[in-house]
């Protein structure tokens, strides 16, 4: 299940600098989350982040996003391994 951010949103710039997935990015008007890298924290966190210092409530569950705690696991694994191979190599 990716999270969405609804339009109460106030853009008070908390949320994005704690997604460990960098799936929060600043849209037209809002900060929005990119369903394909969200995976609600699984892997990282206990619970998602950007809902524990969210100060108006405006993170939920997308609808047309729903998926299993498993896929949030396999979609976390990929995120991880994309992560390495896109880092630069040691010492050079």
């Amino acid at each position: 299940m990716a999270l969405m951010i609804t339009d109460e949103c106030i853009n008070c710039d908390v949320c994005e600098p704690e997604c460990p997935n960098q799936a929060i990015y600043l849209g037209v008007e809002i900060y929005e989350i990119d369903p394909s890298r969200c995976t609600e924290c699984v892997g990282h966190f206990e619970e998602p982040q950007c809902v524990q210092v969210c100060p108006v409530a405006c993170i939920p569950i997308h609808p047309e996003h729903v998926e299993s705690r498993e896929t949030l696991w396999q979609k976390y694994q990929r995120l991880t391994a994309q992560a390495r191979d896109d880092a630069p190599a040691a010492g050079g």
